[in-house]
């Protein structure tokens, strides 16, 4: 990965002369290693405290650079949420026209909410801001609905009529609100297992909410 600097070194030099301090990203800096150093900062200090200079200045790059890997401040809560968004459409898209319609949701929804051990801390961050910091809150509403119109989509493909039928909006916003059920109970409950939440409060969805398998 070529370096990139915003100034080099002495006039003539092939790069910076002993003990300059470069500014620019280091080959090894990612997206990844942005927004985890972002979310160290604002697990820290607080995210309105926390300015976008002190995010870069963390990982070693320019203001320039931060904005190269993100558009806006509160997109580096959000990580990779879009490419989540393509596997979760790729995924619908590619399921068994004979799967059931909920229990495709299910899976899917399920499969592309894995996270490794080491992901789960940065996760339990980024939920405890998105519920937390007005501004993120906002920003929140955007996000999920990027998410049920994907749903809606593929509901739509299954039940007939546009994603913006009564039908598609029912499967897209239910599944929404299990989902941030699951996510909300993790959470509280400080366990590791988010998939096994979002498969039980799937499961609830897809049988109605049955009185019996509801109860404990």
């Amino acid at each position: 990965m070529q370096v990139e600097r915003d100034g080099g070194g002495a006039a003539g030099s092939g790069g910076p002369e002993p003990g300059e301090v470069t500014r620019g990203r280091r080959p090894s800096t990612s997206r990844v290693d942005v927004a985890r150093a972002a979310l160290e900062l604002f697990n820290r200090q607080g995210y309105d405290q926390t300015t976008v200079d002190e995010i870069a200045a963390a990982v070693g790059v320019s203001r320039r650079t931060f904005f190269r890997y993100f558009e806006t401040k509160p997109d580096v809560v959000w990580g990779e949420f879009d490419a989540e968004l393509a596997r979760l459409a790729d995924a619908l898209a590619a399921a068994p026209p004979d799967e059931p319609m909920m229990d495709v949701v299910r899976r899917v929804v399920v499969s592309t909410n894995r996270f490794g051990a080491a992901e789960l801390g940065d996760l339990r961050i980024r939920m405890g801001l998105t519920s937390t910091v007005p501004t993120l809150v906002a920003h929140s509403a955007v996000r999920y609905a990027e998410w049920c119109d994907v749903i809606a989509e593929f509901a739509a493909g299954r039940l007939g009529g546009e994603p913006g039928d009564l039908g598609p909006q029912t499967v897209a916003r239910a599944s929404l609100g299990a989902a941030m059920a699951a996510f909300t109970c993790w959470a509280r409950y400080d366990t590791d297992d988010l998939a096994a939440a979002l498969d039980q409060a799937f499961r609830a969805l897809a049988t109605g909410f049955d009185e019996d398998r509801l109860r404990r």
